[in-house]
C-alpha cells in the first residue's frame, strides 16, 4: 500500500525475516531522543526530582518497614530502582520505588520462606517482567479502555489523600489494610482531642501547592512550601510531628539470598509480584499519558525497566518496586519534563542516605501530607470527568465503579473490575449494532423489469450488516425467523464485520428450517474469512457451495430467477 513503510518490528511475515532478538533488545534500550530531552529544561527536572524526593523519602521508609524488611530496604529500593526505572523505563516522568501493594504479597513470603525468600522471589519477578517486554506483551496495557483509566486515576487520588489523613491530623500513622477505615477511625480519634496547627499547615501547603503550581509554573512552589514549613515548625512551639531519624548509607550489594532449591516453591509469588508490578507501572503511565504531561510512554520498555529494577534491587536487600501515580503525580505537578527529574530523585535520595539524614529528619509530617494532597487535587481532571458525564452515561458509570473499587477494595481489583463491566458494556453495544433489513429486488443490480416484478412476490432479498456473535445470537434468531412466504431467500452478507461459531449455526439451522417449508437459501458477498465458519454450519442443509454461495447480490438474484422460472422450488440435493 503507498505510503506505509514497514519497520523491522512491523514487517509482513511473508517475504521479509522475522525481527532477532537483537533488534528486539535493542528496541528497549534508551535511545538519543532520551538523552536529548534530558538537556532541555534541566533547572526545572531538577528542581522537580528535588521535591519528589523529599516526598519519597518518609514513603520509601515506610513502605520498607510495612514490608519486614527493614526502612533502610525500602530508601535502598527508592536509590536503585528509581534510577534504573529512570534511564530504562518506558514513561520518561514515571517515578518507581517501594509501593503500598507488594507488602501485601511480601508479608506472608517473609512468614513462610524468610528475608532471603523474599528477595529470590522480587529478582525472579524481575526476570518475569524483562520476559514479558521482550514478549511485546506491554502493548496489552492500551486495550484498558479510557473510562477505566479514568476512573483509575481519581480513585488513586482519593486513596493519596486518605493516607494522607493521619499526618494532616497530627496523629500517628495506622495501620490497616482498607485506606478509607483507618482515615475514618483517625478522624474519629482527632475528634476527641483536636489540634489545629497539623491541619492548618497541611492545608497551607497544599494550598500553596495547587494554586502556586498553576499560576507560577516555574517556581519550585513545592520545595519553597516544605522549606518554610520546615521553619514555621523550628521556630514556633506547634509540637508537630517529624520525619524522624533516617537511616545513614546503603547496605552493601550481596548475593547471600540466592538459593534456587526454593525457587520452584516461589514462583507463584514471583508471578503474583510480577502482576502487580506490570500493572500499577503501566496504568500510572497510562494515567501520565492521559494527563498530556508529555511524550507516549512504550508499555514494553516500561516492563523492561521495572524488571532490570527489581533484578537489581534484592542485591541491596531492597523490596520489589513499581512506578507508583503517588510519586509520579508529584512529579508531573512540580514540573518536571524528562527522565532528569526521576534519576535526580533517586540521586537525591542517595545523597539524603549518606549525608542530609539530619535535614530531612526535621521536615513536619504535616507539611508532607498537604503536599501529597495537592499532588492528589491536581490529579482530578474536572473537565474530563464532565464530558464524560455529558456523553456517555455506561462510560460515567464505568468511571464511578472502577473509582469506588479502586477506593473501598484494591487497585488490582479496581481495573480487573473495571476492564470486566467495560467489555460487557461494550459486548452489548456491538450485539445492539448488528441489522437484518428486507432491501428491494431493484436495489441489488439497478434492474426493475417486469420480470422481476412478477418474480417480487417469490424472492425475498435481506441484508445482514454489522457484528454477529454470540452476544447477538438471539437478535438474530429473532430476526430470520420473521423471513416467511417466498420461495427462494437472498442473505447478502458483505457488510457482516464479524462472525462466529454460534451465529453461524443460527444461520445454518435457519436455512435448514426454511429448507424444511420449501424455501430455497442462497448468501451473497461472504467474506472470505468467514467461508470456513459457513461451511461448517450449513453442512447438515446438504448444499454444493454453487446452490448456497454467490459473490454478489446481483449474481445470487440471478440465480434465483432462474429457480422461481419453474413451477416449484427445486428439491434439495444431495452432496
Amino acid at each position: 500500500m503507498p505510503g506505509i513503510v514497514f519497520s523491522p518490528r512491523t514487517a509482513p511475515r511473508h517475504g521479509r525475516r522475522r525481527p532477532i532478538p537483537r533488534n528486539r533488545l535493542t528496541a528497549l534500550l534508551p535511545g538519543r531522543a532520551d538523552w536529548a530531552a534530558m538537556r532541555r529544561d534541566p533547572r526545572r527536572d531538577v528542581l522537580a526530582g528535588l521535591s519528589v524526593a523529599v516526598v519519597a523519602l518518609p514513603l520509601a521508609l515506610a513502605y520498607g518497614a510495612s514490608s519486614g524488611l527493614g526502612a533502610r530496604a525500602g530508601l535502598a529500593t527508592a536509590v536503585v530502582a528509581g534510577a534504573l526505572a529512570a534511564i530504562f523505563g518506558g514513561g520518561a516522568l514515571q517515578v518507581s520505588g517501594p509501593t503500598g501493594v507488594m507488602t501485601v504479597v511480601l508479608v506472608p513470603i517473609i512468614r513462610h520462606h524468610g528475608v532471603e525468600g523474599a528477595l529470590l522471589a522480587g529478582m525472579m519477578a524481575g526476570v518475569l517482567l524483562v520476559l514479558a517486554a521482550l514478549a511485546r506483551l506491554g502493548r496489552y496495557a492500551r486495550c484498558v479502555p479510557a473510562s477505566v483509566v479514568e476512573g483509575f486515576a481519581v480513585g488513586v487520588a482519593v486513596v493519596i489523600a486518605l493516607q494522607q489523613v493521619p499526618a494532616a491530623l497530627g496523629l500517628g500513622a495506622r495501620h490497616g489494610e482498607k485506606v478509607w477505615r483507618v482515615a475514618a477511625a483517625t478522624v474519629a480519634d482527632y475528634a476527641r482531642d483536636v489540634r489545629p496547627a497539623p491541619l492548618l499547615m497541611a492545608a497551607a501547603v497544599a494550598v500553596a501547592m495547587t494554586v502556586g503550581s498553576r499560576r507560577l509554573p516555574k517556581v519550585p512552589v513545592a520545595l519553597i512550601a516544605i522549606a518554610a514549613a520546615t521553619l514555621v515548625a523550628r521556630f514556633l512551639p506547634l509540637h508537630l510531628e517529624r520525619v524522624g531519624e533516617v537511616p545513614a548509607g546503603l547496605p552493601v550489594p550481596s548475593p547471600h539470598f540466592l538459593d534456587f532449591g526454593v525457587a520452584v516453591a516461589l514462583l507463584p509469588s514471583a508471578l503474583a509480584i510480577a502482576v502487580l508490578a506490570a500493572l500499577e507501572g503501566l496504568l500510572s503511565a497510562a494515567v501520565v499519558d492521559a494527563l498530556g504531561a508529555g511524550e507516549r510512554s512504550d508499555p514494553d520498555r516500561e516492563l523492561f525497566g521495572q524488571g532490570l529494577a527489581n533484578l537489581a534491587v534484592p542485591f541491596v536487600g531492597g523490596v520489589p518496586a513499581t512506578a507508583t501515580l503517588a510519586r509520579t503525580a508529584v512529579n508531573v505537578r512540580c514540573g518536571a519534563t524528562s527522565r532528569l527529574a526521576s534519576l535526580t530523585h533517586a540521586l537525591a535520595l542517595a545523597a539524603i542516605a549518606f549525608m542530609a539524614g539530619g535535614l530531612v529528619s526535621a521536615i513536619p509530617r504535616a507539611a508532607l501530607a498537604g503536599l501529597m494532597l495537592g499532588a492528589a487535587v491536581r490529579m482530578i481532571k474536572i473537565r474530563s470527568l464532565a464530558a464524560i458525564v455529558r456523553t456517555s452515561l455506561s462510560d460515567a458509570l464505568i468511571v464511578a465503579f472502577t473509582l469506588t473499587v479502586t477506593v473501598m477494595v484494591n487497585l488490582i481489583a479496581a481495573v480487573a473490575a473495571g476492564v470486566v463491566i467495560a467489555t460487557v458494556v461494550t459486548v452489548a453495544a456491538l450485539a445492539r449494532s448488528g441489522r437484518i433489513e428486507a432491501m428491494p429486488l431493484e436495489g441489488a443490480d439497478g434492474d426493475d423489469t417486469g420480470e422481476e416484478r412478477t418474480a417480487a412476490g417469490d424472492i425475498g432479498l435481506y441484508r445482514l450488516e454489522g457484528p454477529w456473535f454470540f452476544a447477538a445470537s438471539h437478535r438474530l434468531v429473532q430476526g430470520l425467523g420473521q423471513v416467511s412466504g417466498r420461495r427462494v431467500v437472498i442473505f447478502s452478507m458483505a457488510g457482516v464485520s464479524a462472525l462466529d461459531l454460534t451465529a453461524a449455526r443460527v444461520l445454518g439451522e435457519t436455512i435448514t428450517q426454511l429448507r424444511g417449508r420449501g424455501v430455497t437459501v442462497l448468501l451473497a458477498g461472504v467474506r472470505p474469512r468467514h467461508h470456513r465458519l459457513i461451511a461448517h454450519a450449513t453442512d447438515g442443509a446438504h448444499l454444493p457451495p454453487a446452490d448456497l454461495l454467490h459473490p454478489d447480490p446481483a449474481a445470487a438474484l440471478l440465480h434465483a430467477r432462474s429457480l422461481v422460472g419453474t413451477p416449484d422450488p427445486p428439491s434439495p440435493r444431495r452432496a
